[in-house]
């Protein structure tokens, strides 16, 4: 942590809350520095004293590894079912997004600070997934992925992994998340994807999760979404 840094940084890379949470629990008189209530966008010393409200830091954070199932949207028209839905009964959100014909991996969390990690702009979590299409592949594809493809949709995309594990099934690889970006990339070559689960985030691995079923993602897999506090 470099200093002086600003109120909202500071608590966010102590692991307090995510900075736009932050900024509201400043708002609302509960971050004291040095004795004196903090102001939006106070910048503190290393030598500072820092204090938060206690009810607040002990709130309880909670990290789930959630397989969507095929056929349910992460979030719809009010009243239909979603995992936004479903979750926010619990106090949970999903990390991103996965359209409703996709399945697989979403982090659920009350963390904001994970939708940071994850899908902030410089975020370098990869995201992978399986794929299965209709046609058989051909052998240049992953050499185009790799590249960086050229879409009508999107325009330059970044760079991608790619390997073919059948004739018909493909492991990606991306660094960047854009809407429905592997369903453009694949129909743009002329593909028809059947079936597409994403299957890791950063360290995070699907594993053997059925649909519907949750984990507590473990240390390790927290270490990687908050590097700032290893050790």
């Amino acid at each position: 942590m470099q200093f002086p840094i600003r109120i909202n940084k500071y608590l966010r890379d102590k692991g307090i809350a995510s900075r736009k949470d932050a900024d509201k629990l400043v708002n609302a008189g509960l971050v004291f520095v040095n004795g004196n209530r903090a102001n939006l966008g106070l910048l503190v010393q290393e030598a500072d004293r820092i204090e938060v409200v206690k009810s607040v830091r002990e709130k309880k954070y909670i990290y789930l590894a959630y397989c969507k199932p095929r056929g349910f949207a992460t979030q719809g028209p009010e009243g239909t079912p979603s995992v936004i839905g479903e979750w926010a009964q619990k106090g949970l959100f999903p990390v991103g997004r996965l359209d409703k014909e996709s399945e697989g991996l979403l982090i659920l969390t009350n963390d904001g600070r994970v939708s940071t990690a994850v899908l902030g702009g410089e975020s370098k979590f990869e995201k992978e997934y399986v794929v299965r299409v209709k046609e058989t592949l051909r052998a240049g594809i992953p050499a185009i992925f790799k590249k960086g493809m050229q879409t009508k949709t999107f325009g330059a995309l970044k760079p991608a992994g790619a390997e073919i594990l059948d004739d018909q099934t493909l492991s990606v690889i991306l660094r960047e998340g854009k809407r429905h970006q592997i369903r453009v990339m694949l129909d743009e070559l002329g593909y028809t994807i059947e079936r597409l689960k994403r299957v890791r985030v950063g360290k995070i691995l699907l594993g053997n999760l059925k649909p519907g079923q949750t984990r507590e993602l473990e240390k390790k897999e927290l270490a990687d979404l908050f590097p700032a506090q290893k050790g």
